[in-house]
């Protein structure tokens, strides 16, 4: 039988561990769920991962950036005027 029908690893009697979402996952689930495009597949997916961190971080930081980023358009708008 082979590793992957038995479901173990080829080190022992343990199962293969399961990975986290990667970067590029997890941004992609940030900015479709910031500008309520995220799909409804793609949303259970989020849930059903590990840890809730690497999307709470990814979120915190784009909050970050989107509000700087008005803060500077704003700015920019007014000094021309």
């Amino acid at each position: 039988m082979s590793d992957q029908v038995s479901g173990q690893s080829r080190n022992g009697d343990h199962p293969p561990r399961r990975k986290g979402p990667g970067v590029l996952k997890v941004l992609q689930s940030v900015m479709a769920g910031a500008f309520g495009v995220q799909s409804g597949k793609r949303h259970e997916e989020d849930f059903s991962s590990h840890s809730p961190w690497p999307y709470i971080v990814a979120g915190l930081i784009f909050t970050v950036g989107f509000v700087g980023a008005l803060a500077l358009i704003v700015q920019w708008v007014l000094a021309s005027h």
